[in-house]
């Protein structure tokens, strides 16, 4: 196991028993969600897919932030403000369990101990075969990570799931339930009180929303030596830093998972030279410093190099 080591951060500024930024943030986000689906009519039909592929990326960033304990200190209310399925195919409870257990430092980008590596072990390299693993290799430029990637990973994560659920895990079928309910109230509403065509929200809202997210997840992590080096840090992002709740800066909430996303940033500059050490120096200039290094190149092998 690599030695630890850990970044002389010093400690954030003391929160409230009410982050309001958050509580705010909630608040626009799920208002200007009833608001696009409601006028979305009225706009053209391309911002109206910004606006949504938009919303629902935030939310996931959201979700991100109330499962770390924000913006009360009572995590019952938090997850409520993270439970509502409007990305439709990730349960929240799964969300939270899943990366919690990312969390594990020393496990990051294992294939079999991180549910968030975009790793494989050989066997599973093996059983793709050659088309399989055709996709997986262009699923690891960012361009395949932006158009197939949403797709691969929902048939993946949904494939599992429906095995899980079929080999009799009732917690899990529980879950599934409660989040279908949540799926049909959200559909209802868009559907048949907003008038919304299928496609439009499928496509235009859950997958390029998706697709968004894909882009903050691209880069975040690789596979190094020292666990300290597998995060990665993606500078000088103002739009997308917002979109992401700042978790572009990512080796930061690794060290300090518990920091509120509106105080990432002065944390981060305050800190930055020691957070840069710690990582290796593993640093973009902005995700078009991503683009132009990855766009149509592997970011990395898919095959774990532990998992021969």
């Amino acid at each position: 196991m690599p030695e630890n080591r850990t970044a002389t951060v010093q400690s954030p500024p003391p929160v409230s028993r009410i982050e309001w930024p958050t509580v705010i943030l909630a608040v626009v986000i799920y208002g200007g969600f009833l608001a696009v689906t409601w006028w979305w009519q009225s706009p053209p039909v391309l911002l109206v897919v910004v606006i949504g592929a938009w919303l629902i990326a935030w939310q996931g960033s959201l979700q991100h932030e109330v499962i770390h304990g924000h913006p009360t200190r009572n995590q019952w209310t938090n997850d409520a403000i993270g439970w509502p399925p409007i990305s439709l195919w990730l349960p929240y409870t799964i969300y939270k369990e899943s990366h919690l257990v990312h969390h594990r430092d020393e496990y990051l980008t294992d294939p079999i101990e991180d549910p968030e590596s975009y790793y494989l072990t050989q066997v599973a390299w093996n059983a793709m075969g050659s088309v399989g693993q055709m996709l997986s290799r262009w699923n690891t430029t960012l361009l395949g990570r932006l158009t197939i990637g949403p797709a691969v990973m929902l048939f993946v994560f949904l494939t599992q799931e429906a095995l899980m659920i079929l080999r009799g895990d009732r917690q899990r079928g529980m879950i599934w339930l409660r989040h279908g309910l949540g799926v049909a109230a959200v559909l209802y509403w868009v559907l048949y009180i907003c008038g919304m065509p299928f496609w439009l929200y499928l496509f235009g809202f859950v997958y390029a929303g998706a697709a968004l997210s894909r882009l903050r997840s691209y880069a975040e992590h690789r596979y190094a030596d020292s666990y300290e080096e597998r995060t990665a840090i993606v500078e000088n992002s103002p739009l997308f830093g917002l979109l992401f709740l700042y978790n572009n800066l990512h080796v930061l909430h690794h060290e300090r998972p518990g920091v509120p996303w509106y105080h990432i940033p002065a944390l981060y500059r305050r800190d930055r030279e020691a957070l840069v050490a710690l990582n290796g120096g593993l640093l973009y200039d902005g995700y078009l410093d991503v683009a132009r290094r990855y766009l149509l190149t592997p970011h990395h092998d898919p095959r774990h190099p532990h998992h021969p």
